[in-house]
């Protein structure tokens, strides 16, 4: 096997953004000794090496790798010579690079009640042994903990400035892991921006669970746009959010929240590590991780800030929590950070209904 990365020279000399922290997670990763070969793009260049690569794969966007198979000179055998192009470098690192094969651990309902793993998982710590020993641990042990008994089918639910920290800290981990995210459809425009540009940034795929059209067509014709308003979000929620949520879940073991303590009242006892009370996960019962628990907001952007990391340009509006665009306004001085979340309802209700029965 011969690989091939592409990156991409600016037309200053330096190195574009993406590709330096594509480099720094193969080698943080232990995989950059398996780079058989580094080809650039220089920008403004068409005849330079990259650059005609990218023209022939049709690829604008960079780095990619390009993994070549030894041609087998055998006719009777399939030719393996056409080569595998890689867009995300995680996928990269998936399907050619890691053991890939780490198994998601299992969890009945039957072997959580009896406080221990499922013989098949990663892990064979006892679970409430292992929840308790994680109530007072760091969010990337926490987080590590989960993607070694559950490997990558432990889902991280994305939609904030808690989440991007998380992603950040699993790329840390070196495990593999993957992101989801609810797009109700009415989102604000830099909440998609946000999506697009942590994608970018840490090189993650992050998958989309959209409302089912049926359902949703029938409520608008039914109550129209804004309802909520006037009898409250639930019914709307269940339909943009918690359905959605429950697809998203229904084929993974654990997931994990950026959910904190201080958030909400509703949230003040919340547990870094349980079994989840309101989804079905793959194997009956679901485990979810909360790891930013004990932190405060300020931590959390103290991570962003030291870590360069993206966020949705409305905080720079005076929003705090973002949600859907017509149930989120900014917070004023003075206001707890969820105040700005269906600020028409009692501060006890203020939740969608996928974190709170």
């Amino acid at each position: 096997m011969h690989i091939t990365m592409v990156k991409k020279r600016l037309a200053d000399g330096s190195p574009c953004g993406k590709c330096v922290q594509a480099e720094e997670l193969l080698r943080s990763r232990g995989y950059w000794e398996r780079i058989d070969e580094v080809v650039w793009a220089a920008e403004g260049d068409p005849e330079s090496e990259g650059m005609r690569l990218s023209a022939q794969h049709g690829i604008e966007i960079a780095p990619f790798f390009i993994v070549r198979d030894p041609v087998v000179p055998d006719a009777s055998v399939v030719d393996s010579s056409q080569p595998r192009i890689y867009k995300s470098v995680l996928s990269f690192i998936k399907d050619q690079l890691g053991s890939g094969s780490l198994s998601a651990g299992s969890l009945s309902a039957g072997s959580l009640s009896a406080g221990s793993l499922s013989p098949g998982s990663l892990s064979t710590e006892p679970f409430e042994q292992a929840a308790a020993r994680l109530a007072g641990a760091e969010p990337q042990e926490v987080l590590e903990w989960g993607l070694r008994t559950f490997g990558e089918a432990c889902g991280i639910a994305f939609s904030g400035a808690e989440d991007v920290a998380l992603v950040h800290m699993a790329t840390r981990v070196g495990l593999p892991f993957s992101v989801f995210c609810l797009d109700t459809g009415r989102l604000h425009p830099e909440t998609y921006q946000f999506i697009d540009q942590v994608r970018q940034k840490l090189g993650v795929e992050i998958a989309l669970f959209s409302p089912q059209a049926e359902a949703l067509q029938a409520f608008v014709r039914t109550k129209g746009l804004f309802s909520f308003y006037e009898d409250g979000h639930k019914e709307c929620c269940g339909i943009r959010k918690v359905e959605p949520l429950r697809r998203a879940l229904s084929g993974r073991p654990a997931w994990v929240t950026g959910q904190r303590k201080d958030q909400s009242v509703t949230r003040l006892e919340l547990a870094k590590v349980h079994v989840d009370e309101n989804f079905q996960g793959s194997k009956g019962a679901l485990v979810k991780l909360n790891p930013l628990a004990d932190w405060s907001s300020a931590r959390v952007w103290e991570y962003i800030k030291d870590h360069d990391l993206p966020y949705n340009a409305l905080h720079d509006q005076g929003f705090w929590s973002i949600g859907c665009a017509p149930c989120t306004r900014p917070v004023r001085p003075g206001e707890h950070e969820r105040a700005g979340r269906w600020w028409w309802e009692a501060e006890t209700k203020r939740e969608c209904g996928l974190h709170v029965k």
